[in-house]
């Protein structure tokens, strides 16, 4: 059996602000942007660059109760884990970017890591992953 999980849907408070953060700021790809008239919504995919695995939904609330999740889906704890291929690389480029990072860099026992808030204030991790993580070799062999 081989199964994935495609997207993870993050609540967002405007469709057009949001794919302007995480393509300009992340540079992520946009991925699909169709208007959906039945729903009176859209459907809007973002990935990170060179990713070929899960993608963001950017999915704008539609109802009041919706609206206190925007920027707070994992309530208060890291929501979203970044592996970048290069950390420094990555974290220089989003401080020069103005990404507001609330943990500094550190080096743990699987890799770099360090905290920041997208534009909403939803915690992601930036990581580069050691060499020898299991996330990076659970493939190796295949």
């Amino acid at each position: 059996m081989k199964q994935s999980i495609v997207h993870i849907a993050l609540v967002v408070r405007d469709y057009d602000e949001a794919i302007d953060f995480y393509t300009k700021k992340l540079h992520f790809t946009l991925v699909e942007d169709t208007y959906q008239p039945e729903q009176d919504k859209r459907w809007v995919v973002v990935a990170p660059p060179g990713s070929n695995g899960t993608t963001l939904l950017l999915a704008r609330a539609s109802k009041p109760e919706q609206e206190p999740f925007i920027g707070n889906q994992a309530g208060g704890r890291v929501f979203l884990f970044l592996n970048s291929d290069d950390f420094w690389r990555d974290y220089n480029e989003m401080l020069s970017l103005g990404i507001k990072f609330i943990r500094p860099p550190k080096q743990a026992d699987y890799g770099m890591v360090a905290v920041f808030e997208d534009l909403y204030g939803n915690l992601w991790d930036l990581l580069q992953l050691n060499s020898d993580h299991p996330l990076l070799n659970r493939n190796a062999g295949e």
